[in-house]
């Protein structure tokens, strides 16, 4: 029997239907039809009995339909269903929302009419007057339809039709991209592809164009007769690739056609072929493959140049040219990582020369490694090589003088070493040790260099050395002890240890250098004992806070032993500022040990401001004590003698930061004179976004080296900004200026566009880094992405 139920008075008509199929399909109680207003109607009976094939091998079959309208009609006599009224039909996942639906049970059909919209359950959103589908909605056929993707790409047609459940056909349609709704929902696409027939083939996820043609402001720039690409749900499919042009004063004129091969799910393969009017044909092929430990790629590229001359004076200058890479990273175990990314160049500028391949040179360095950890301990193993690009300085190019760069001799390969195993181990104990932390510190390194690489700082009889020809090998063991004590007054103390043994053992070394020990085995060691000491102040106020903190920090340990005779290859950088005043040893690696007692001063300041500034601030120095001064006397290189720490009292060190709410950072590092407080060394940046402008300033200052052969002081200044026109359209530029000698390092301009469907940018810049003072590389860069097609770009120097 049938049952009305009254509905509560919020209803926004009426009455509840709900009915078995049994009297659906044969009630005489019902006679011709019956018309009831209702708000929601479970045809668990009729409707669902029309349409619970209605995507056939899409949907659960017996998924319950639920159906709501302002009025539902019942016509027996013709076996119609009529729903009339914001009728919204909502089945396993699929919503479909209409002005009317008809239900032809004996057709097998539904009409939607009016307003249509049906949303899938993978997200497409369909748009139209009116829809006819059948009862599996295997076929169907639509009038003035849009389709709206999850992927925010669209398709317009006249009409579009469906047949087997798998192929849409769209008639005079058209392919764009739409931006999302934060951005001007009905803003127009700058780009779409107008077709007379468009077929998207479900199961093969392919979109066929025929009769198309590409238009950019609605205007047709380019006619294909025929375009396939994979639809917006494919991410990875075999076909070609967005072609790229090539532009070059060496190489002439070419393009570069991609091909992606989608061998499997689990790997792929990428080919390129670039010809070139004045050098041939470039080859580029990089395959990917993913396992369940991890992933590898091995990449490669080459060609035999036709006019190899266009390089002559450089390692470019021979016919056939190529290089290799290959990169990979596998777990072992939950705690074991092994990994490589190596590449071999035919000639050092074959990357800089063919810039548009593949790949690049990963900075210099081909690297193979093991690495082990744990919460508290961790092993690495490497082994490191070096292929450079630079060339080398020769007496024929006296030129190479130009602002930003520094000749650095010839033979450059060769002084390159090759560091064969380096092996760091660090382990924390868990458990305190004498109620403190203690850790262990291990280093082996060994590295084989097959030329010196020396250099006379003063231009006369006095030498320096970056590295000397043979092989060396270094082991050092550490262990550091440190526990923080805290008095009731807030003082904090800091009582630390630490003792550091290194070995050294040399083969073939050169004999020319005196200077170093002609023992083949040599041994240091290092003992220290420390405190270091803090005090913080806070002083509250109405718009924040105040941290004043002095600090003061004691070293006391032996000299330095065999300083001068032992090779310094991972020390030779020193930078003393505010980051490293209170580092226990100062040097950068395990090849130098700081010695003698040593003293650190500094004062840290804090200030925060409710509203969300803060500034910090450190100021100090350092005072060499007792015993001999690892700084002031000079090891192979010479480097620490400039470094502000040589003299019993040392440079003063600064440091600025400060944040706004607003966007503004600035921060600067200093080194003051330690007698006329002038400034040795300074670099700041400042960075700020303030309105349509995004910019950034950096200056950067070191004064004299003359133990490294630095005579004259280097200042540079470094500017980038970026000025938003209007919505989409911005400018950017940079400069690089050598105030010190007065010209412009590098300098560049550009203008671009970015929508969420289309970006276009074109830029010419200017470099005289690595160049004479008369001849610049000057190049002009040329970019267009346009979303789910493809990016392409083209860049071609312009040099005269």
């Amino acid at each position: 029997m049938t049952r009305i139920l009254p509905l509560p008075p919020e209803s926004r008509t009426g009455l509840l239907v709900c009915a078995s199929r049994a009297l659906m399909r044969g009630a005489s109680l019902l006679a011709i039809s019956i018309v009831v207003p209702l708000a929601c109607a479970n045809l668990s009976a009729l409707a669902q009995d029309s349409l619970q094939d209605l995507v056939a091998g899409q949907v659960d079959p017996n998924a319950d339909l639920l159906l709501e309208s302002e009025r539902l009609t019942y016509d027996f006599d013709r076996d119609l269903i009529v729903a009339t009224g914001s009728v919204q039909v909502y089945y396993d996942g699929i919503t479909v929302e209409a002005h009317q639906m008809v239900f032809e049970r004996r057709r097998g059909q539904l009409t939607a009419r009016g307003n249509v919209i049906m949303i899938e359950p993978n997200g497409n959103i369909v748009r139209t007057e009116e829809i006819t589908l059948s009862d599996d909605l295997a076929n169907g056929f639509a009038r003035a339809l849009q389709l709206d993707t999850p992927q925010r790409t669209r398709f317009i047609a006249d009409s579009a039709t469906r047949t087997d459940s798998n192929v849409t056909t769209f008639e005079n349609g058209i392919y764009t991209v739409y931006t999302s709704p934060k951005n001007p929902p009905d803003k127009p696409p700058l780009w779409r592809i107008r077709a007379a027939t468009i077929v998207h083939n479900q199961q093969e996820r392919t979109i066929y164009y025929e009769d198309a043609a590409f238009e950019f402001f609605g205007k047709p720039i380019a006619y294909l007769p025929y375009l396939t690409m994979p639809d917006p749900t494919v991410r990875r499919k075999s076909g070609f690739l967005m072609p790229s042009a090539v532009i070059s004063e060496k190489l002439g004129y070419g393009v570069t056609i991609p091909y992606y091969w989608a061998l499997s799910p689990h790997y792929d393969l990428t080919t390129a072929l670039t010809p070139m009017t004045k050098q041939g044909v470039l080859g580029d092929a990089t395959f990917r493959q993913r396992i369940g430990s991890g992933e590898y790629t091995m990449s490669a590229a080459g060609l035999f140049q036709s006019r190899p001359n266009e390089f002559a004076g450089t390692s470019g200058d021979q016919r056939w040219r190529g290089a290799v890479k290959t990169t990979g990273e596998f777990a072992l175990t939950d705690h074991w990582v092994f990994g490589w990314d190596a590449t071999y160049k035919s000639d050092r500028v074959f990357l800089k020369d063919y810039s548009f391949v593949s790949f690049d040179d990963n900075g210099e360095t081909s690297d193979i490694f093991l690495e082990g950890y744990t919460d508290r301990n961790s092993l690495t193993v490497r082994a490191n090589a070096f292929s450079i690009s630079q060339e080398d300085y020769t007496p024929s190019n006296p030129g190479l003088n130009a602002p930003g760069f520094s000749p650095v001799g010839t033979s450059l390969q060769d002084k390159q070493p090759l560091v064969a195993p380096l092996i760091d181990y660090d382990y924390v104990f868990a458990d305190p040790i004498a109620d403190g932390e203690l850790a262990l510190t291990a280093n082996f390194t060994s590295l084989t260099r097959a030329e010196t690489d020396a250099f006379s700082p003063d231009g006369g009889t006095t030498r320096r050395y970056r590295g000397i020809d043979g092989t060396f090998s270094r082991l050092s063991l550490g262990a550091d002890w440190r526990r923080t004590l805290i008095d009731p007054l807030g003082q904090s103390f800091t009582p630390f240890a630490y003792m550091r043994g290194d070995l050294f053992w040399q083969a073939s070394a050169d004999n020319d250098v005196t200077e170093l020990t002609s023992d083949a085995f040599a041994g240091r060691a290092m003992p220290a004992v420390g405190l270091e000491y803090r005090y913080p102040f806070i002083a509250t106020f109405s718009g924040g806070n105040q941290v004043f903190e002095p600090v003061a920090q004691i070293v006391v340990r032996p000299d330095e032993q065999k300083i001068g005779q032992l090779p310094n290859d991972d020390a030779q950088s020193l930078v003393f500022d505010s980051t490293t005043l209170f580092d226990y040893d100062k040097f950068s690696g395990f090849d130098r040990a700081e010695g003698g007692t040593r003293m650190n001063l500094g004062m840290n300041y804090r200030l925060q401001l409710n509203d969300g500034h803060y500034l910090t601030a450190l100021f100090g120095r350092s005072y060499h004590l007792a015993g001999a001064n690892s700084f002031a006397t000079p090891d192979l290189l010479g480097a620490a003698r400039d470094s502000g720490l040589a003299s019993s009292e040392s440079d003063y060190v600064g440091s600025l930061n400060l944040d706004t709410r607003y966007g503004v950072k600035v921060g600067a590092q200093a080194r003051f004179d330690d007698d006329d407080f002038s400034v040795n060394r300074l670099q700041a940046q400042a960075s700020g976004a303030y309105g349509p402008v995004v910019s950034t300033i950096a200056y950067a200052f070191l004064d004299a080296q003359p133990s490294l052969g630095i005579e004259q002081p280097r200042e540079e200044v470094l500017g980038a900004a970026s000025l938003r026109l209007e919505e989409n359209w911005r400018a950017f530029g940079s400069l690089r200026y050598d105030l010190e000698n007065s010209g412009v390092v590098q300098n560049g301009v550009g203008l671009g566009y970015d929508d969420e469907g289309f970006s276009i940018s074109v830029s010419y810049g200017e470099d005289r880094s690595r160049n004479d003072s008369v001849k610049v590389d000057r190049t002009i860069f040329f970019r267009v992405g346009l979303r789910t097609l493809g990016n392409t770009q083209a860049s071609t120097n312009v040099n005269r």
